[in-house]
């Protein structure tokens, strides 16, 4: 059985049909083409899969495409203005904070969701909000130090685009 769905991903609308079954990050990758969102472990523990659904951070491997019909969704590709990289994107590549990158997009979204609620996190917040996503590659030292420099980022960009 098919469903019309009609969302708003990364500032721009989508109107297409669904299966009922059709997983989130399957619909942004293979109906609209946004492969920036991975398909890791199919269950919500790896995160690679994050994006913000709402404003919220959610797994797209448990959402189904259904239940964003209305919504607006943002993906890693979403965060980048004018080919330049998000702050948070810069912060991670700067501090070295990935390898392979599989898992990267995920963390980059959860980073930028974590900063949008607490623009000064404490290393325990950190370390608490990046807890639902995996890395294999990388020690996560610089990745904590990437989100700290990126909220300092941050901070200057909000300041220069008001």
């Amino acid at each position: 059985m098919t469903h019309s769905i009609r969302l708003t991903v990364n500032g721009e609308t989508y109107e297409r049909e669904v299966e009922a079954r059709t997983l989130l990050v399957h619909f942004l990758r293979e109906q609209i083409g946004l492969t920036g969102t991975h398909v890791g472990c199919v269950v919500g523990e790896c995160g690679a899969c994050s994006v913000l659904v709402n404003g919220a951070l959610v797994k797209a491997c448990l959402m189904l495409a259904v239940q964003a019909d209305g919504c607006e969704v943002t993906t890693v590709e979403g965060l980048s203005t004018r080919g330049a990289l998000h702050p948070v994107q810069q912060a991670l590549v700067d501090g070295f904070a990935l390898q392979c990158g599989f898992c990267t997009p995920g963390f980059v979204m959860a980073v930028h969701a974590l900063l949008a609620r607490t623009p000064d996190p404490t290393e325990e917040q950190i370390r608490e909000e990046l807890s639902s996503n995996l890395c294999m590659c990388t020690g996560y030292v610089q990745i904590i130090e990437a989100v700290k420099d990126a909220a300092s980022r941050l901070k200057s960009w909000n300041r220069g685009s008001t």
